[in-house]
Order: structure tokens, then sequence, then C-alpha cells
């Protein structure tokens, strides 16, 4: 592969985070009905762009292309990428409100709710996805929010034999022929059994897989995550840590993922190194802010 063919390029979602956190959930005509706010912060966040803040944050030279608005908070978006070292050359802008977030968090165990907003008039087309955005790709890491967009942007980069990651939640079955696409499937633990009918994980993994498929995986939060590689189902644990907020943690885990892949590592060792950054995000709140560096994620596993 050529040298300057080094890049993650990720297609898919970015988001403001308006993050608030609660000593517990609202609930009508309860004691609950009004809460205090315990904090509050706004912070950058999104499905592929708290991955590709992983990847950068691993020390992966990152490229993002997706859509942004015309408003103060898509310049915040813009101005984070380029902070944190993710080409946002190929981002593509439109008029009206950047895609935003409210997410309520849950003092008790950190788990959270989201509220989210992405208008119609930031669906990004396949039209506008174009072989040349992946000339300088290494591997191509995408999302289910604009189907069609992540399905042609993973059919560029199988035509240049680059490994496609996968962020998946959706169950629906438009969503098959992106499945069908990537070559290495990472879904949401909620999926494999949804789209296959099968009553256990490693029998859904079994039946998702093709040839083509390097490795499938599925992240289970604090259980940690399941992979079938090889023909080999392996299950790796979670790391226990105190969750103060599990937003984006699972965007992380890909982006650890792709470099724990992008590095050679065995598929068991992928998914420790993959869960330990994912772990340790959800200590902290927010999405990119609670990206670790390379050297927190090893002192994690080295324990």
């Amino acid at each position: 592969m050529a040298a300057e063919a080094s890049r993650v390029v990720g297609v898919g979602a970015n988001s403001i985070d308006f993050v608030y956190r609660l000593p517990a959930y609202p609930r009508p005509d309860s004691p609950f009905a009004k809460v205090p706010i315990s904090q509050h912060l706004t912070s950058c966040g999104g499905q592929v762009t708290t991955a590709l803040a992983t990847c950068a944050a691993l020390g992966l030279p990152t490229a993002y292309i997706g859509t942004v608005g015309s408003d103060e908070y898509a310049e915040r978006m813009r101005a984070e990428l380029d902070a944190r070292g993710i080409d946002a050359s190929r981002v593509i802008a439109r008029e009206g409100t950047n895609p935003f977030a409210v997410i309520l968090l849950d003092d008790r165990e950190g788990e959270r709710v989201v509220l989210w907003s992405r208008g119609p008039h930031l669906k990004l087309s396949p039209r506008e996805i174009a072989a040349g955005m992946f000339s300088d790709a290494r591997l191509v890491h995408v999302d289910d929010v604009d189907l069609d967009a992540s399905i042609a942007a993973a059919r560029f980069a199988r035509e240049r034999s680059l490994p496609v990651t996968s962020d998946i939640e959706r169950t629906s079955d438009d969503v098959r022929v992106l499945i069908e696409t990537v070559t290495v499937p990472i879904f949401a633990e909620h999926v494999p059994m949804a789209v296959t009918g099968e009553q256990t994980l490693a029998a859904a993994l079994r039946a998702i897989q093709r040839p083509h498929h390097a490795m499938a995986v599925v992240t289970r939060g604090a259980r940690g995550a399941m992979m079938l590689a090889g023909g080999e189902i392996i299950e790796e644990a979670g790391m226990a840590v105190k969750a103060v907020d599990t937003t984006g943690a699972g965007d992380v885990f890909r982006g650890a993922f792709i470099h724990a892949l992008l590095g050679g590592d065995q598929p068991r060792d992928m998914l420790r190194f993959a869960n330990a950054a994912a772990a340790i995000s959800c200590t902290r709140i927010g999405a990119m802010t609670s990206v670790p560096t390379l050297e927190e994620v090893r002192a994690a596993i080295s324990v």
C-alpha cells in the first residue's frame, strides 16, 4: 500500500451534545417530576466522529465525510475536528441547523437517555460519495444513519480492497445490504438476533457472516464484546469501572478496535483493547471528551 494511503476515513453522523447530569430520571406525577441538574456541558459527539476522534487520539491519521449545518454548532464541530487533527476537507455544509442531541444522565448508574434531532436537509446522498474520496484511505468506517451513502462508500472501499468497519444499530430490512457490503460488521447487541431470528448471539453471528467478512463483532456494554473470527466465537469480558456516562462508549470501542485491527492484533486482543478504551470513556462525561489516550488504554490492559 502506498505511503500516502494511511487514513481512517469515516462516513456518517456527527452531533453537538447537550449533556445534563441528573440524580434520577424525571417522571411525571412523582417526586421526580422536577429534578435538579447536577452538572451540564455542551460537547461534540456523533457515531462516526467520535470513533474518528478515538482513532486520532490513538495515533491514526483520520478524515471525515459527512454533513454539517450552517449555525454556530456547525462551526464548533468543525473546530473540534480540526483541533483533534481530523481532516474535515471532505465535509459538506448545508444551510440550517447542525445535528444535535439532548442527553440525560442518571447519576446512579451512568446510563443515559438520548433525544436527538437531525433534519432532512442533512441527509448525505450516495451521489455525494465519490471513489476519489478514498484515494488516501487505509480503512473505511461507516454507520447506518444515511444508509445509501454508507453502502456507496463501502462499495468504493471494497473496490480498493480496503477493510470496511461499521456501526450498525438498525434492525430494519434495508440494513441488510449494508451488512452484506462491509467486511467487518460491528453491531449493537440487539441487532444480530433481530435481523436473523436466531435465539443466541453466537448463532446469529454465524447466520450473518459471509465469506468476505473478516470477522463479525457485537458490543455488549458492561459485559464486554463477542466476535466470530475464523469460525470461532470469542467472548471478552468488559473492564469493571464506576460508570459516570456511557455516551459514546460504543463509538470509542469501534475507534479502538480499528486501531487494534490495523495494528495486526490477534482477535481476542482486539476485543480486550477496545473494551478497555470503552470502559475508560465511561468514567468521563461526554462523547469526544471521554476519548482515552493510547497510554491510558495500554496502562488499563496491563493491570
